[in-house]
């Protein structure tokens, strides 16, 4: 179990991050046009995993609309901006935000990426919701950087991520 704040108040996730250098759990995700997407689908390439509770939260927003900036530039790398949001929802905001360049993927049909990853939260006021955290994967599907950001209000360290993502 993972012990992260909600402002400045304890909640906990089922678990920890998949550690550095291992193979990155496959999943299963819906797309914003309903189809499914697994991990397997993005071999050869870099991917980001924008993880987050709630694409309509301020910080949620403000880290997709970063990424989805980071990622125009970035070679053979995908971001997935993924969260329990309904893929209509996520449509929307992406749509009204003008985001491009970054993959939707919700997590909401079973719930079990959040497991898997073990960054669903257990209690609190987000008890059902997904950790705010990026994971950073290779091309050969290793993990490469974790991050499970410590106040779930705070935004991630986007510089980290993108400097483990240019080493890897």
């Amino acid at each position: 179990m993972a012990t992260v704040t909600l402002k400045g108040n304890e909640i906990h996730t089922i678990g920890n991050l998949p550690s550095v250098g291992s193979p990155a759990p496959d999943f299963k995700l819906t797309l914003t046009d309903l189809s499914t997407r697994s991990l397997s689908e993005y071999e050869g390439r870099k991917l980001v995993l924008n993880i987050f509770p709630s694409i309509d939260t301020g910080t949620c927003a403000a880290s997709v609309r970063q990424f989805n900036q980071e990622a125009a530039e970035l070679d053979n790398t995908i971001v997935l901006c993924i969260s329990k949001d309904l893929p209509f929802a996520q449509t929307r905001f992406c749509g009204a935000e003008g985001i491009e360049n970054v993959v939707m993927l919700s997590d909401y049909k079973d719930g079990n990426f959040g497991k898997t990853y073990s960054l669903e939260f257990t209690d609190g006021p987000l008890q059902g919701l997904l950790s705010r955290s990026v994971v950073v994967i290779d091309e050969k599907g290793n993990v490469v950087y974790t991050e499970q950001v410590a106040e779930t209000v705070d935004e991630p360290n986007y510089k980290a991520a993108l400097e483990a993502l240019m080493d890897a």
